[in-house]
């Protein structure tokens, strides 16, 4: 699959128009269904390829995009997450220079 081609596992005339929200794949059980015993065989069975991790933050993203920012009457959410996020992230990335100025006791 190159860039900007539709997964190999969609057909036109099976699933419809595309949805980039949507897995192609063969259907799993659900991580929230798995008992800890099938654990190990629920981890083998993903594909680990870098190409399945984009296309897997991708469908991640476009689930987001329709539920919080493409609905007809947006609310504040999308805002508030993505503040919240990068405020996250910018703690972690100048964590190694927040750590300094921690109050200590001396005594």
């Amino acid at each position: 699959m190159g860039f900007g081609d539709y997964p190999k596992e969609y057909n036109p005339a099976v699933h419809g128009p595309y949805d980039p929200a949507r897995y192609y794949g063969k259907p799993d059980t659900p991580f929230g269904q798995v008992k800890l015993n099938e654990l190990g065989s629920w981890f083998g069975r993903r594909n680990k390829t870098p190409s399945a991790f984009m296309g897997a933050c991708s469908r991640a993203w476009w689930r987001w995009q329709h539920k919080y920012v493409q609905p007809k009457r947006v609310g504040m959410a999308p805002f508030f997450q993505l503040l919240v996020g990068s405020m996250a992230f910018f703690y972690v990335i100048n964590y190694g220079k927040i750590k300094h100025h921690r109050n200590y006791k001396y005594h």
